[in-house]
């Protein structure tokens, strides 16, 4: 048993270093560029936008402020939030574990960034004609996927109970 846990354990961690990785080797590249180019627009294509921009708030630039106090404390909850996320991953099953992971390597990702920049840095720009989807990074992928993985787990189990 001892030695499932071990193992169950080095596998999440290994897809929370593996996903916090390329988040970071991904933000570290477009800023470099956009530094490098003097300009945060990086890419254009039909469908596709690089373009470095700087969200001070949660989730697709929502809930943005202007007050360092308030950024603070947005920043602290979503510590926290992390934090009981890790629990749950403790505590949960193999496929819900690999969604937790998900979602705590992407935040360790976005976290960082808050720390350190006091912002996060988003640039992935998918659009249609002139429908534009908010802009996301790496971090947010997984975190978006680790939530859907999540929500899809839960309405299985709640089918075959049925």
């Amino acid at each position: 048993m001892l030695e499932y846990l071990k193992k169950n354990f080095f596998s999440n961690l290994l897809i929370i270093i593996i996903i916090f990785s390329l988040d970071r080797i991904s933000k570290f590249y477009v800023i470099f560029k956009s530094e490098t180019n003097l300009s945060s627009s990086l890419y254009t294509s039909k469908f596709l936008n690089i373009n470095l921009i700087w969200n001070e708030g949660i989730a697709f630039g929502l809930l943005s402020f202007d007050e360092k106090f308030y950024y603070n404390i947005l920043t602290i909850i979503i510590i926290l939030i992390t934090l009981i996320i890790m629990f749950l991953m403790i505590r949960a099953k193999r496929m819900e574990k690999i969604s937790y992971s998900f979602i705590i390597g992407g935040s360790f990702g976005n976290i960082t960034d808050r720390l350190y920049y006091s912002a996060v840095p988003d640039f992935i720009d998918i659009y249609i004609n002139n429908f534009h989807w908010f802009i996301f990074n790496v971090a947010d992928i997984f975190i978006t996927l680790g939530i859907i993985s999540l929500i899809s787990i839960e309405v299985l189990n709640k089918k075959i109970e049925k």
